[in-house]
C-alpha cells in the first residue's frame, strides 16, 4: 500500500494521520454526546478531550522509546521524528488514565462513571485506528499463503496489502480491528440491558480487548520485548485480571447495597 495520502512539494500527508485523525474524531464526538446524556458538563469534557489527545499521543511516544533505548540513545534527534512511526496504543492508555484520575478529582466526578464512556470512544479509535498500520504496512503477523488469505474470504486490497518483503502475511491489524468491533458490540448491548452498574463496561473492555490482544500478538512480528517477553501481552495479562477485579468488585458492592 501507498503510505502517502497526498504530497505537495516535500510535504507528505500519510494515510496514517489522517485515519488517526478521523479515528479521534468519531470517537471524541461519541464521548461528548455520552456525557451530555449523563449530565456531566460537556464543556469540561470538551477541554478533556481537547488536552488529552496531544498528551495521549505524548505517552504512546515516550512508551514506545523507553522499550526501543538501545535504538534511540544512539539516535536521540529521531525520537522525535513521529513521522516515522513508533507510537504503542499502551503508552497512550497510561497516559489517558492518569490524565483521567486527575481529572475526576478535580471535578469531583466518578472515575467508573467517566470511564465507562471514555471506553466506548477508545474502542471506536482502537477499531479505525489498526487500518492507519495497514496503509502504513505495518503490525502484521507471520508468513502465510495466498491460498489461506483467499480462505478466509478477504478483500483482494488487504490481501495485495498483505503482500510485504516477497511474502504474504497474517494481516494480524484485521485480526485486532475485527475484535474490538465485536467488543464494542458487545459493551453496547450489555450497557442496554444491564443499568446502574459503573464500571461495567469498563471491565468488558479491560478483559475482552486484554483476551484479544494478547493472542493476536502472539502472531505479531514487531512487538516491543522486554528480557524476551512480549511487553503488550505483559499488560494484556494486567489489563485482564484489573477487569476481573473490577467486575468483582461491581457484584460485590451491589450485593453489600
Amino acid at each position: 500500500m501507498n503510505p502517502i495520502f497526498f504530497k505537495i512539494g516535500d510535504i507528505c500527508i500519510y494515510w496514517y494521520s489522517i485515519i488517526l485523525l478521523v479515528a479521534f474524531l468519531l470517537g471524541s464526538i461519541v464521548v461528548i454526546k455520552e456525557c451530555e446524556k449523563q449530565n456531566i458538563d460537556k464543556h469540561k469534557i470538551e477541554d478533556l478531550v481537547f488536552y488529552s489527545i496531544p498528551l495521549c499521543l505524548l505517552g504512546a511516544r515516550i512508551y514506545y522509546v523507553l522499550f526501543n533505548l538501545d535504538y534511540y540513545s544512539n539516535n536521540i534527534l529521531d525520537i522525535f521524528k513521529v513521522w516515522e512511526g513508533g507510537l504503542a496504543i499502551h503508552g497512550g492508555i497510561i497516559a489517558g488514565l492518569l490524565i483521567v484520575i486527575y481529572f475526576t478529582k478535580k471535578n469531583n466526578i466518578r472515575i467508573l462513571k467517566l470511564i465507562d464512556i471514555l471506553v466506548l470512544g477508545l474502542i471506536i479509535g482502537q477499531i479505525l485506528g489498526r487500518w492507519g498500520n495497514f496503509m502504513n504496512g505495518e503490525a502484521y503477523g507471520p508468513v502465510t499463503s495466498l491460498s489461506f488469505l483467499k480462505s478466509i474470504h478477504l478483500p483482494q486490497f488487504i490481501i495485495n496489502g498483505m503482500y510485504i518483503n516477497g511474502a504474504y502475511h497474517h494481516p494480524t491489524f484485521l485480526y485486532e480491528s475485527l475484535w474490538n468491533l465485536i467488543g464494542l458490540v458487545i459493551i453496547l448491548i450489555v450497557k442496554k440491558y444491564i443499568k446502574n452498574k459503573e464500571g461495567l463496561s469498563t471491565s468488558i473492555y479491560l478483559i475482552w480487548y486484554g483476551t484479544g490482544r494478547f493472542l493476536i500478538e502472539s502472531l505479531r512480528t514487531d512487538s516491543l520485548m522486554f528480557l524476551n517477553i512480549k511487553i503488550a501481552q505483559l499488560v494484556s495479562m494486567i489489563f485482564i485480571l484489573s477487569g476481573i477485579l473490577i467486575s468483582i468488585y461491581i457484584f460485590k458492592k451491589k450485593s453489600t447495597d
